[in-house]
């Protein structure tokens, strides 16, 4: 069984938010919705759990119409990136506000409101307030009252967005071990790549309104359907490019060009259009075969581990991000080296082409 999307579109005056969306998401699946702030991540989380009503379209749960069914009438939680949380009662209240609602049993609040605060290691706090926890663990708390619900729906709502790095990391470790073993649909809203990536399952592509593409997220990454969903699916954002195919031959100039892989030989002469991701691209001859790029620095972003350079190529913008620390200079000249074994090729309406 499943949350099933047909169809539906979400428009707000003369403004349209959702263009017609179709997706299936299964019980048992942890499912990314993946894009930029105001792609329609929250809107579309808005319409599955009946916060929002489509202005077409259906929405079935269980092999059942749920459309018209408000939020109250469905088994969902939903948890935001801001924490909301009652600040007049004890954690232990917060999570079980709505096993109460529901009229449970206070012997099996405690237990399920006990196992959840151990599973996510606040069982020693439920005697405090909200105003007495750091943020990790007001989102733990949140995160907790979301849980034990034992919703059919649970969606997440770029959760840890604002969370210091190490909580961050520690909660996307924990993230997929909760819902391991939960019969459950969860969707998690994330502006990030890596996230999508750390998290595995099912992703979709989120941009301007329209999913670009759903299906496993490791599939996505390496072969996106077509440029947009390669962009969004890009953190720094992937470098792009227009080049020529003639003979055995591409070209960016007419100084940059490599020979065309096995799998283009056959493509017919003509332009076409590269992306290469910029942990591909570095100040280094980091592989051999990779094609040197010369441009100008723009921007260097230099931290202890790893750089990000800006420059521009030919009246490009390329990004590179490597390891270790290279201390270019804004304004001066540099070469930089494309490993062109991992460059995406697009034809003229930007559709991948599938060696």
């Amino acid at each position: 069984m499943s949350l099933e999307l047909k169809q539906i579109t979400k428009t707000v005056g003369a403004d349209t938010h959702i263009y017609p969306t179709s997706l299936t998401l299964e019980r048992g699946s942890f499912n990314t919705l993946l894009g930029t702030t105001l792609a329609g991540k929250t809107t579309l989380m808005q319409l599955m759990a009946g916060l929002e009503k489509p202005a077409s379209g259906e929405i079935w749960f269980d092999g059942k119409n749920v459309t018209g069914t408000p939020v109250q009438q469905r088994n969902v939680s939903m948890v935001y990136q801001q924490f909301i949380n009652y600040p007049n009662m004890s954690v232990f209240d917060n999570i079980a506000s709505p096993l109460r609602v529901s009229r449970t049993d206070r012997s099996e609040i405690e237990k399920r409101v006990n196992e959840i605060a151990e599973l996510l290691k606040i069982e020693q706090l439920l005697d405090r307030r909200p105003s007495e926890l750091s943020g990790g663990q007001q989102q733990r708390t949140a995160m907790a009252r979301a849980l034990v619900k034992d919703s059919d729906l649970i969606l997440l709502d770029e959760p840890l967005a604002n969370l210091d790095f190490k909580l961050r990391e520690e909660l996307r470790d924990e993230l997929p071990k909760l819902f391991a073993e939960r019969n459950c649909v969860v969707v998690y809203a994330t502006t990030e790549p890596s996230e999508a990536l750390q998290f595995a399952g099912k992703t979709a592509a989120l941009h301007e309104g329209r999913v670009s593409q759903f299906g496993p997220t490791g599939d996505i990454y390496r072969q996106p359907n077509d440029l947009t969903s390669a962009r969004v699916f890009s953190e720094p954002p992937i470098n792009v490019a227009h080049v020529s195919k003639t003979g055995a031959w591409f070209s960016l100039t007419e100084q940059t060009k490599w020979r065309a892989p096995k799998a283009m030989a056959k493509l017919a002469d003509g332009p076409y259009t590269i992306g290469i991701r910029p942990h591909h691209v570095s100040p280094t001859m980091h592989v051999k075969g990779a094609v040197p790029i010369e441009g100008t620095v723009q921007v260097a972003e230099l931290s202890g581990s790893e750089s990000i350079i800006h420059f521009d190529a030919h009246g490009s913008s390329w990004v590179s991000l490597s390891h270790g620390v290279h201390p270019l200079r804004a304004g001066e000249p540099a070469t930089l080296y494309a490993d062109i074994a991992r460059c995406l090729y697009f034809d003229a309406d930007q559709q991948l082409i599938v060696a």
